[in-house]
């Protein structure tokens, strides 16, 4: 045996990667971050994606509609710490499969998150460079319609799967409280088929990730639940 394998096999074993406990207020600051920009954006627009009219000149209008597309990139840093500490709080018990569809639905979430207030940033600016003029309309119209697409029918859905995958972790590892499973399948099932129902509708997928990471911090998100070999 060399000498540097002999010094290997002197050293002490790697020490684990702890969760920060600024981790654990991940889906905390996810949750409000994501409920105060879209309540702003649907509080500062109108409805109906075709009309300009005088919101789009309006100083505090758009003032609020940059600072709630401000928010987006922050609320889905946050998302990604917590994802992080599901999985910490999972520990040895993490099924592959639910692991990769936990995983796979909650990137796709956050990029299409991303991908639509680009989307609506970009049609927004644009709109006012236009004046408001047909051109500038058209442009919106187009931007908030991909937009309302991108989020209302396949952010949403993925929110739902992530939600139902979530559900089906947490029932079988006894990481959340019982009342957040049940909880869970029902708004995964209204954010299923439930999005035209209103346009609030989008509001649960935040109300109940705030719930759960309360209900984590307060159980101790940082404790895993087998002992690390």
């Amino acid at each position: 045996m060399s000498e540097r394998a002999m010094d290997q096999d002197r050293l002490p074993d790697a020490t684990p990667l702890k969760t920060p406990r600024a981790a654990a207020l991940a889906g905390i600051v996810f949750s409000v971050l994501l409920i105060a920009a879209l309540v702003m954006l649907r509080l500062a627009t109108p409805a109906d994606p075709r009309v300009v009219g005088s919101w789009l000149a309006d100083p505090a209008r758009r003032a609020a509609v940059v600072t709630a597309l401000n928010f987006i990139p922050f609320a889905g840093i946050a998302f990604l710490w917590f994802i992080g500490v599901v999985r910490d709080r999972i520990g040895r018990r993490e099924d592959r499969f639910f692991a990769t569809v936990f995983l796979g639905s909650g990137l796709l979430f956050v990029a299409m998150l991303f991908v639509a207030a680009a989307l609506a940033g970009g049609a927004i600016a644009e709109a006012g460079a236009a004046h408001a003029g047909s051109s500038g309309r058209s442009i919106l119209a187009l931007g908030r319609n991909a937009t309302s697409i991108l989020v209302n029918i396949y952010a949403i859905r993925m929110a739902a799967v992530f939600t139902l995958t979530t559900v089906t972790i947490a029932r079988r590892t006894g990481i959340v409280s019982r009342w957040l499973t049940f909880s869970g399948l029902a708004v995964a099932l209204i954010l299923l088929i439930g999005t035209n129902i209103s346009v609030w509708v989008e509001l649960l997928f935040p109300a109940w990730i705030l719930a759960l990471s309360i209900d984590i911090l307060v159980t101790g998100a940082r404790r895993p639940i087998t002992p690390h070999g």
